[in-house]
């Protein structure tokens, strides 16, 4: 009996706990069920609105239309501007020199050559008078450099132009004009003299002037640096600015040759160019002969501003 009632209310507990546990699967499998539906909802709802944004669609051409501008650009096109303003430079320099120094210095020997042979008596293969072409030289390129700053100064009332500076400037290359001058005469004498081809006379004119015009130009720096303060005493950095100019005032030494019309006339390439024959006017030979310096110093000066790089040459302001 007491076992009976015990065994019926272990039977009723364990239904209970049964019927519980019965209860709660459901309630799980419900809650999945659930989740899974909302699961399955929110893809397709991703699926609706995964079309991409209009603002995408905008065509290419809106945003090509509109140029890029990049640092390296700027810096190309500065480069450009500087390189194109550089070399317009080298060329103003270059006609400023032609027209105040390189002209006036074959004028002035050409009129010193009259006066030695005339006046003073001097035979054109002496030294006397090699000497006195080369003050020619001289005077003609001190006194074109001075009249020429003076008078654009006048004209132009440009207040940085020194006259001071520009007349140390001009001692300066007179100094060297006297040794390339003094040098021509005697050196064209020994070259003709070997009976070279007139092409050969006048490389070697070239070369051997344009070292005269150096070595002058180095030896008044080391001179001149001292009492004049606008001289630099030579270094390093201007010897090389010296050898570009002295390039170009052997082109010009070596046009001058040209002016000889008695040597080899049918190789002179510069005959009927700047030929100074015996019935030309001697006002009129001392003008080709500041034309024929002008022209030599242009052809060498041009080459030389289309290879140099920029700020090695002479005439870049340096």
């Amino acid at each position: 009996m007491l076992v009976s009632t015990a065994t019926r209310s272990l039977l009723r507990s364990n239904g209970a706990v049964l019927r519980q546990n019965v209860r709660l699967m459901s309630s799980v499998a419900s809650s999945e069920k659930q989740s899974s539906a909302v699961g399955h909802n929110t893809t397709v709802k991703r699926e609706i609105h995964s079309d991409p944004p209009q603002m995408k669609s905008a065509p290419p051409l809106q945003y090509a239309s509109q140029p890029t501008y990049l640092p390296e650009d700027a810096a190309d096109e500065k480069e450009e501007e500087a390189a194109t303003s550089g070399m317009a430079d080298r060329f103003k320099i270059t006609a400023e020199v032609t027209v105040s120094k390189i002209f006036p210095a074959g004028f002035g020997w050409q009129s010193s050559s009259i006066f030695a042979e005339e006046y003073l008596g001097y035979s054109a293969d002496s030294m006397a008078f090699a000497l006195t072409t080369g003050l020619g030289d001289a005077i003609g390129v001190m006194a074109g450099h001075c009249v020429y700053y003076a008078a654009k100064k006048s004209i132009t009332g440009d207040d940085s132009i020194n006259m001071e500076r520009e007349s140390q400037t001009g001692l300066l290359l007179a100094s060297a004009a006297f040794c390339s001058g003094t040098a021509w005469q005697p050196l064209v004498d020994v070259l003709q003299g070997a009976n070279l081809p007139f092409m050969q006379v006048f490389a070697g004119t070239w070369i051997g002037c344009g070292t005269a015009f150096y070595l002058g130009l180095r030896g008044a720096r080391t001179i001149l640096s001292g009492p004049c303060k606008y001289i630099h005493e030579p270094t390093y950095e201007n010897s090389k600015t010296d050898k570009s100019l002295s390039v170009a005032i052997g082109g010009a030494t070596g046009f001058f040759v040209g002016t000889d019309t008695a040597y080899l006339p049918a190789q002179n390439f510069l005959f009927d160019v700047v030929g100074i024959h015996d019935a030309t006017p001697q006002l009129m030979g001392c003008a080709i002969a500041g034309t024929s310096t002008g022209l030599g110093f242009v052809a060498a000066q041009t080459t030389l501003n289309a290879i140099y790089p920029a700020g090695k040459l002479w005439n870049d302001g340096k």
